[in-house]
């Protein structure tokens, strides 16, 4: 599916003077979530185990989610060569696992699924693209640029997929709506802040959700600008059913530019 590989990347134009040490803490969070792409593949496999067209692109997501990961986790140790990556994976897998034991979406359906599956991507293409903009250092903005493109593609992936299940499964704009917005919550869930734990704290650490998500976001949410939560919202709006720009979309931008700048200042003024 993709076009790149991590020999593709240009390792050697590394540059440690422009490694931002706060955005590295993220990276090492990032690098594990995205390595962990193949229990996702397990999970989407036994949802969709009657669509074998559906499960044929979920294998090559997964291989591409995982060099996400394995291309974040060398940039990691270049920029912080003490770090070990395998072993702050096995922790976070330790601590964090996927529900596998399921033959069933917790989404309801597998529309309601794919729709899931949209705003993660979303979620995704985004970060990596506000992230891409914001950093300095050549290898890991190439990086970044890379995993945006691959997350904006599986966006269609599964949106051309979500289009498919509705002709079955018929949710209304509401119920996606619904869906959509439950894993919008979900990313303040145990996942991504057990990965900022498990990467960035010494081995007696004591995990504390709240803390590790914030400590997450709070690194994040200031590399947002108007043109990454813009394009957001329209993947959103399309998934829904609705038109992706417009009135809709405007306000939705700045709503959502409103939240992560008062966000971040509250974020910026509890540390």
């Amino acid at each position: 599916m993709g076009n790149w590989t991590l020999e593709t990347i240009d390792w050697d134009r590394f540059d440690a003077s422009k490694v931002d040490t706060e955005i590295l803490r993220n990276i090492k969070a990032a690098a594990m979530v995205e390595r962990n792409g193949a229990d996702y593949g397990i999970y989407l496999g036994r949802v969709f185990a009657d669509d074998p067209a559906f499960v044929k692109d979920v294998d090559g997501w997964v291989v591409e989610e995982i060099q996400h990961g394995m291309a974040l986790g060398r940039w990691a140790q270049m920029a912080d060569p003490s770090w070990d990556f395998d072993a702050a994976f096995d922790r976070f897998r330790k601590g964090y696992q996927v529900p596998l034991d399921t033959n069933a979406s917790v989404r309801g359906s597998q529309a309601g699924e794919m729709m899931a599956r949209c705003i993660v991507e979303t979620g995704t293409s985004s970060y990596y693209s506000a992230l891409k903009d914001a950093i300095a250092e050549p290898v890991l903005k190439q990086i970044c640029a890379k995993i945006a493109a691959d997350e904006f593609r599986h966006y269609k992936l599964f949106y051309e997929h979500l289009r498919r299940c509705l002709k079955r499964d018929r949710l209304s704009r509401w119920t996606r709506l619904r869906v959509g917005w439950s894993r919008i919550a979900e990313s303040e869930d145990d996942e991504l802040a057990y990965a900022y734990f498990a990467a960035n704290e010494p081995a007696d650490a004591v995990y504390d959700r709240k803390r590790y998500t914030q400590a997450y976001a709070k690194r994040a949410y200031p590399l947002y600008r108007a043109a990454h939560v813009q394009r957001a919202m329209a993947m959103v709006l399309k998934a829904i059913g609705m038109a992706p720009q417009g009135r809709l979309n405007a306000l939705m931008t700045r709503a959502g530019l409103w939240f992560l700048r008062r966000r971040s200042a509250q974020l910026a003024a509890s540390a």
